[in-house]
């Protein structure tokens, strides 16, 4: 249980949250931010497994995703929620 919550905060952390955020904070389509945080995840799972799938855990990957996805949805409704103030 440690290990799985200790990879969420992990990611938040990391790339898949903040850089998530930003990418998701530059645009107004929820679609488009939400795949833009998913390959941030991948990319972040990648880069630090050595660039092959052969070190990729499925856990890890999965969460870099979702992590990557809620944030970039964040980051675009933090952008229309800003717009409309």
């Amino acid at each position: 249980m440690l290990d799985i919550l200790g990879t969420i905060a992990g990611n938040i952390l990391s790339l898949p949250g903040i850089l998530g955020l930003a990418l998701g904070m530059m645009t107004r389509n929820f679609y488009l931010a939400a795949v833009l945080g998913a390959v941030v995840g991948v990319a972040e799972t990648m880069i630090f497994a050595d660039m092959t799938f052969a070190n990729v855990q499925a856990m890890e990957l999965s969460i870099a995703v979702l992590v990557g996805i809620m944030a970039a949805c964040l980051g675009c409704a933090i952008r229309v929620k800003g717009t409309t103030v």
